[in-house]
């Protein structure tokens, strides 16, 4: 099995003024190497200094950044001017400022769909896509996340917790329920919301969950951006028409790319991954058995790895 690849240190790292918010971005691995660029999930989760590893820094020029927001970037969990197509248009300032032609672009989660939704605008900027745990942006696969009746069904006695802050209210939809705690000006009501909200998808995202993932993300800081820029974005359908990425994949149809997706990932179903492999002729959906959502599981870092190795060697034989 392939391993992350050692760590490393960027070689820079800046913040970007992009009107109000500052974006963090940095660089690692070989300055003249292939560039990549990795979305990371959520909305609102933030990089990893582990997001780098899935790259050999050998050949890769890696770069990745916090989108608004999160992580570093600033203001914090701000939800102004932070649509699906502001943070499209971050990533061409990335590219320009990095003086980039073309990219591979990489990303797990909610960053598959940043990924893809760049691609649609900008295919002539990207060389190829690895994409873990797709997520298209529909309504459908938020009622799958959030409802009882989804991902609720598989775990009802941690959706009982998910559901604690809302259950003297009515819950048919959770998304809009809460919105209205997440976006109060009782503080209190709104942590305690964005505790639930982002402990329900750390405890379904693996089929083995480490305990100190489970303290991490309850840390109030990362907790609020999760949970309030999820629910932004999702409570405005991620900014998209409907069913808007399959609509247009006839736009990076020629581009190669690897879909990886866990088969027993509860956050983002496999059949999004399916649908999706199924319109786009030039990429290769690889399903890797007992694996979940994360990206962190030991076959899930093989397949990214693999792929991102077959990408540099496919790039540096063109």
């Amino acid at each position: 099995m392939h391993s992350l690849y050692p760590k490393i240190k960027p070689n820079q790292s800046q913040y970007l003024s992009i009107g109000e918010h500052n974006i963090y971005i940095e660089e690692s691995g070989n300055p003249d190497g292939i560039p990549v660029l990795y979305l990371h999930g959520g909305p609102g989760g933030g990089s990893s200094s582990d997001h780098r590893r899935y790259f050999n820094p050998e050949k890769y020029r890696i770069i990745i950044f916090d989108q608004r927001g999160c992580g570093k970037s600033t203001p914090h969990a701000s939800t102004s001017n932070n649509t699906t197509w502001d943070l499209v248009d971050d990533i061409e300032e990335i590219r320009e400022y990095f003086s980039i032609t073309k990219w591979l672009i990489a990303g797990g989660s909610w960053g598959t769909t940043l990924a893809l939704a760049y691609g649609i605008k900008h295919s002539d900027r990207v060389t190829g896509f690895i994409l873990r745990g797709i997520f298209l942006g529909t309504e459908e696969e938020t009622h799958w996340l959030y409802g009882k009746d989804g991902a609720g069904a598989i775990y009802p006695d941690h959706y009982l917790d998910f559901i604690a802050p809302i259950k003297h209210q009515h819950f048919s939809d959770p998304v809009k329920t809460f919105h209205k705690l997440l976006t109060s000006d009782n503080e209190i009501a709104r942590i305690a919301a964005a505790k639930a909200w982002t402990l329900w998808e750390t405890r379904i995202s693996a089929l083995q969950i480490d305990k100190a993932e489970l303290s991490s993300p309850e840390e109030t800081h990362g907790a609020i951006a999760m949970a309030c820029l999820e629910n932004h974005y999702f409570i405005n359908q991620c900014f998209f028409e409907p069913d808007f990425i399959i609509k247009n994949i006839a736009k990076i149809a020629h581009i190669p790319g690897f879909i990886i997706h866990g088969r027993y990932d509860m956050v983002c179903q496999l059949k999004q991954a399916h649908i999706l492999a199924q319109h786009w002729p030039n990429a290769q959906l690889q399903i890797i058995p007992k694996s979940g959502h994360s990206g962190f599981e030991v076959a899930i870092i093989d397949a990214i790895c693999q792929a991102s190795d077959k990408m540099a060697a496919f790039i540096e034989s063109k």
